[in-house]
């Protein structure tokens, strides 16, 4: 997604940058381990394939995605200088993992046809939470709430943009998307991401684990306030919005 092409995001534990092709050679060596492949239903691409599948990423209207950086030290970094910029290539360097929504529509079952729920010229969304903290030296060590509490952050200021862009994407400009909540889904075997976003309020939408053994943990409040909230609770709430510059 176009949205954040110029933008990072920037709290005390972590750095989001837009997820770029010198980023490309480390997500693709990560890649390559077995278990994170499969602890993120990801398939073996070559080299040329995620090159490719980066470039797609960017422009998508339905994907928004953020590469996890721990920030750079002072005081080289330009974000030490109070600049409100981020180099590209530069103070992106210790990548350790990404984030990523994706918008789809949601579907009343109950309905047989019409791909439009709720109020006439109204296309309900929901988005989907994928999160990866890719080499387990950088686990518990709370990258990840700090990653998910900084994403959700910008999500809730710019959930009317998101809907936009995915409703224009899907050329259907004339009607007006709304996302009403976002979703995660895991493993039912894995107690830590479980426990982590039922820490940022989300809640199982059923107790039972689905087909694919995955539990569907759901967060409907995508209020600005309550995101800053959780940021306090948790000693996060020093949140910078930064200019990504490619020199």
């Amino acid at each position: 997604m176009l949205l954040n092409e110029s933008t990072a995001l920037l709290n005390e534990k972590v750095l989001l940058v837009p997820y770029e092709a010198h980023h490309v050679p480390s997500y693709h060596a990560w890649m390559a381990d077995e278990e994170i492949r499969a602890a993120t239903a990801s398939e073996r691409l070559s080299l040329d394939e995620e090159y490719a599948m980066q470039r797609s990423w960017r422009t998508d209207a339905d994907k928004l995605t953020f590469i996890i950086c721990a920030p750079p030290m002072p005081p080289t970094s330009s974000l030490s200088e109070d600049s409100g910029q981020v180099i590209a290539g530069r103070d992106d360097a210790d990548m350790l993992g990404d984030i990523n929504l994706f918008l789809s529509e949601e579907h009343d079952s109950t309905e047989e046809s019409s791909s439009d729920c709720g109020h006439a010229g109204e296309k309900m969304l929901v988005g989907e939470i994928e999160l990866m903290i890719a080499e387990k030296e950088n686990q518990r060590k709370g990258y990840g709430r700090a990653a998910v509490l900084l994403f959700l952050w910008y999500v809730a200021i710019h959930c009317e943009e998101l809907a936009a862009t995915y409703c224009a994407g899907k050329g259907v400009e004339s009607v007006e998307g709304v996302l009403t909540h976002l979703r995660v889904k895991i493993n039912q075997t894995n107690l830590r991401s479980i426990a982590l976003f039922e820490s940022l309020l989300f809640k199982k939408s059923d107790e039972t684990p689905n087909y694919f053994g995955e539990y569907e943990l759901v967060l409907e409040n995508l209020d600005v306030a309550c995101m800053n909230g959780l940021m306090k609770t948790y000693g996060l709430d020093e949140c910078r919005t930064l200019k990504y510059i490619r020199e």
